[in-house]
């Protein structure tokens, strides 16, 4: 978990995020901080990805969709709210095995505060790596105000304590 490890004699390392054994089916972790998402963001994200839809960067354009204003693109949102969980979810992972069932539900705009949780779904131990265990959650973004604007479940290989890079 999240804190501080004795290395030496008065010394001591930050260390973040779980091990595979730190994990429990039923948990939820709120992650924080929350972000909120600028015109910069939404831009620059857009056009670096190459996506030529208007809809995220031409509010002439926007204002005549049923938004009246730019959406800020939902992989970018994607992008931050995995982000968000990465301390809590996969800070010791050997490496992402997949993300499913990703749900857009709710329009997310310039302006807007994001935040996510992430609960445990399910977890087992690697059957072909020794000292791993896969481990399954899905996480919710939602607004400041509360409503979810995307889920999705994600499966990430992670470290039992004693078998990771640190260690």
């Amino acid at each position: 978990m999240q804190g501080h490890d004795q290395i030496g004699p008065q010394r001591y390392r930050e260390s973040f995020g779980r091990y595979y054994d730190d994990f429990n089916i039923g948990d939820v972790y709120e992650h924080r901080p929350g972000r909120t998402i600028t015109e910069s963001d939404n831009t620059w994200f857009t056009l670096l990805t190459m996506n030529t839809h208007p809809l995220h960067f031409d509010k002439v354009y926007a204002a005549k969709s049923e938004f009246k204003q730019p959406l800020v693109n939902s992989c970018l949102t994607l992008s931050m709210v995995v982000g968000m969980s990465v301390s809590d979810i996969s800070q010791k992972a050997i490496g992402n095995l997949g993300w499913n069932d990703i749900k857009l539900t709710a329009p997310v705009f310039v302006g807007d505060t994001i935040y996510a949780e992430s609960e445990v779904l399910a977890k087992r131990e690697s059957a072909s790596r020794p000292g791993q265990g896969l481990v399954t959650v899905r996480t919710i973004g939602k607004k400041g105000d509360g409503t979810p604007f995307m889920s999705f479940e994600r499966t990430a290989l992670i470290a039992k304590r004693g078998h990771g890079i640190e260690d």
